[in-house]
């Protein structure tokens, strides 16, 4: 062998390494997945598909809830409500066979309202603990063999939740804290709220192996009325170097370091003329140095520049979109190999968007005949989109892409609710409708 070619050999092998890892199965932790983001780097997923065609397995729940799955190996965690308990109950199920491998009530009651149960949060896990969350205001922690290992409300440690209607932000684990965001309104409403002292928004850090407080960071906001309120979850950016956990809510958008609450940042606002009925549904989604940001019910989308200091300028964002069709009034977006990708849940719009510029690269109508509140998920190459009666369509990513490669339907007539998202995990995708989780792969 010539000595020259002993180097390239050498750079070959080093690249063959370093790339393998996007090769293998890639676990889902939490709500929008590894990168927080809604993607995945594994391949190997089907693109045609149909409840009589590729499904591995299909398992009834116990009841009905819209909390995404989260994946480890073998292990697949959800939560349902059951109806016969009437609690929130945790799930374990065997990714292999479909199999409940164990249920675990640990949250009391169902629901609070007609519109969504308490089992809308969706777990996160190490690959050892899964943490559960519900409405009600119940966190629990257990080990991977169903042993509760702790358990606390949140509502009888910091006074009822003052939501319009039911709570629902997923707990998010990041560099060995767990984090869990309160962003309500400051008097009570409808009944709801604690009157035995003030109503704060807050972001709690947690120690995830015994579930007790780090420490609590009080985030003012000078929104009103169901404009305090948010659902969104906060979300863990790195950024030049520079780890910080992002929350939207409350008209603002705002940086925090991980380790003590600090607000390293702040940006608003999306609602100047103060419109009271603003709840912000979607979590901010970071990709090539741009924060996007969503504001509700058909208002414009926000880049923001990340890395910011202090009281950032409202002028100071990157682009603002224009039109009704760069909008998200409840899917968190997707960033997946490049681009934002906005699911335009009201109008029904797929858009594929430079994060840098702003710019609609292209944009697709969505066939569907119900709207699409599960937020998008991209892997290999693809993009799942799951509507509110089950329907699933799955596109092409990509600058290039745009194109329509299936649609099925995996609800039934009476499903109207369906907001959990599509988790692709080990060449298998999990779509859970009403009270069913299928397991989809590639045939042979």
């Amino acid at each position: 062998m010539p000595k020259s070619s002993l180097p390239l050999l050498l750079a070959t092998a080093v690249a063959g390494l370093l790339f393998t890892p996007a090769l293998r199965a890639e676990n889902w932790p939490n709500w929008r997945g590894p990168h927080f983001n809604g993607s995945s780097t594994e391949t190997g997923f089907p693109t045609v598909f149909s409840p009589t065609e590729g499904v591995a397995w299909k398992t009834e729940l116990p009841g009905e809830g819209a909390s995404t799955p989260v994946v480890w190996g073998d292990a697949v965690f959800l939560t349902s409500v059951d109806e016969e308990a009437d609690a929130v109950v945790g799930l374990r199920i065997s990714a292999k066979s479909g199999e409940i491998v164990w249920s675990v009530p640990f949250g009391k009651g169902v629901r609070g309202n007609e519109r969504s149960t308490f089992a809308g949060a969706s777990p996160v896990t190490d690959g050892k603990t899964v943490w559960f969350f519900s409405g009600s205001g119940d966190l629990a922690a257990y080990d991977f063999d169903g042993k509760q290992l702790w358990h606390r409300n949140i509502e009888a440690d910091f006074g009822d939740f003052a939501f319009q209607w039911t709570f629902s932000s997923s707990p998010q684990l990041y560099d060995g804290r767990l984090y869990l965001q309160i962003l309500q309104r400051d008097v009570p409403v409808n009944g709801r709220g604690r009157t035995d002292g003030p109503i704060d928004s807050f972001l709690l850090a947690m120690n995830p192996a015994t579930g007790e407080t780090e420490w609590t960071r009080n985030r003012p906001n000078e929104a009103v009325q169901e404009s305090k309120e948010a659902f969104s979850t906060p979300i863990p950016v790195v950024h030049e170097g520079r780890a910080e956990i992002v929350i939207s809510g409350g008209d603002c958008l705002t940086g925090h370091d991980p380790a003590t609450g600090e607000e390293l940042w702040r940006w608003g606002t999306y609602n100047p003329t103060k419109i009271g009925h603003w709840r912000l549904v979607p979590s901010p989604v970071y990709g090539r140095g741009t924060i996007l940001l969503c504001a509700p019910k058909g208002a414009p989308l926000y880049g923001i520049p990340a890395g910011g200091e202090g009281n950032l300028a409202e002028d100071s964002s990157r682009w603002v979109s224009e039109g009704k069709i760069m909008t998200s009034d409840v899917p968190t977006p997707l960033f997946y190999d490049g681009y934002f990708y906005v699911l335009n849940d009201r109008n029904k719009f797929i858009s594929c968007i430079d994060p840098v510029s702003g710019e609609l690269v292209w944009s697709q109508a969505i066939d569907a005949k119900t709207k699409l509140e599960a937020s998008p998920t991209g892997v290999d190459g693809k993009l799942y989109l799951l509507s509110h009666l089950g329907e699933v369509f799955v596109y092409r990513a990509g600058p290039d892409g745009g194109e329509l490669l299936n649609a099925t339907s995996f609800g039934s007539a009476q499903s109207v609710n369906i907001r959990a998202s599509i988790v692709p995990a080990d060449k298998t995708l999990y779509i859970r409708t009403d009270n069913v989780l299928y397991a989809v792969r590639e045939e042979g």
